[in-house]
């Protein structure tokens, strides 16, 4: 199962020591105890063969503090039994066909039904029960974006080796090129409003994994660092397979870096979903015949 964090009612958020210090500007809270947050939240989970850690990540996201929630897996044509377990959780499930864990955010932001979007992977990596808090801080702050930080608090043996040396590697390049003084340039975790998309300039454009970095880098060009801000969180060990290839995607992300700082990059497929994709809510899943 997914592991979490709680904070002590004796801890003190002053103390260096604590760990509500670790997660910076926001207190630790396992549990969201106040009145609903006002808004419409929608977390997204792109997932291809995700069956052993799906239902956990799931089971993390707090429910009842927001005045709607939507969890829904943009399924990217799993072989496993990935669908079949989120329609048993009574999510949505929304398949792209198309490849790519960009492709999949792609269609995911354009079929979001509420007004804040929340994304992480569905491996039990990121901190889900933390979510109702950066929705508030992103509220309270009046916010556009929040990034999460995986760098400055990841777990031992959740981004071993070669991994933590890609991902420190990548987020260095990016500031070098980009100036825009974001340390991780590779979370997946993010906050924002699904309202910054009417702007066509924040529209990712890439298919793969260089989406993540070019999240980043449009928040910050775009909606500048006053609205688009970074946020330390959490980081633990993958649960299940990964689906990523080390040096094939760390290749593609550096090589997305440089063609983006020089304008090189280019648009393979049309922003959002099409009208042919298989979704839960209309009960045409393969799964739902």
């Amino acid at each position: 199962m997914c592991a979490s964090v709680s904070m002590s009612p004796n801890e003190d958020p002053s103390d260096s020591n604590s760990r509500s210090n670790a997660f910076k500007g926001v207190a630790f809270v396992a549990r969201y105890m106040g009145e609903k947050l006002p808004v419409t939240v929608t977390v997204i989970l792109p997932t291809r063969n995700e069956e052993e850690a799906l239902a956990p990540t799931i089971d993390a996201i707090p429910r009842g503090w927001c005045k709607n929630l939507e969890i829904m897996i943009v399924d990217g044509n799993s072989s496993d039994r990935t669908r079949e377990i989120a329609l048993e959780k009574k999510i949505r499930v929304h398949l792209e066909d198309r490849k790519g864990y960009g492709r999949a955010y792609r269609t995911g932001f354009d079929v979001a039904k509420n007004d804040i979007i929340v994304t992480m992977d569905a491996d039990c990596t990121y901190p889900a029960e933390l979510v109702p808090t950066l929705v508030k801080r992103l509220l309270d702050d009046d916010l556009d974006f929040i990034t999460c930080d995986r760098l400055s608090l990841a777990e031992e043996g959740s981004m071993p080796g070669i991994h933590g040396f890609g991902n420190w590697a990548l987020s260095f390049t990016a500031r070098i090129l980009f100036g825009y003084g974001i340390k991780d340039s590779q979370s997946g975790m993010w906050v924002f409003r699904k309202s910054i998309f009417d702007n066509e300039a924040m529209r990712p454009t890439n298919d793969g994994m260089p989406l993540s970095e070019e999240m980043k880098i449009l928040a910050r060009r775009v909606l500048g660092k006053n609205k688009a801000v970074e946020i330390s969180v959490p980081y633990r060990p993958r649960v299940g397979e990964a689906e990523i290839h080390t040096w094939g995607d760390g290749w593609k992300n550096f090589k997305f870096l440089f063609a983006r700082r020089v304008g090189l990059h280019r648009t393979r497929t049309p922003w959002g979903s099409r009208d042919s994709n298989p979704d839960s809510t209309n009960g045409d899943l393969p799964e739902q015949a």
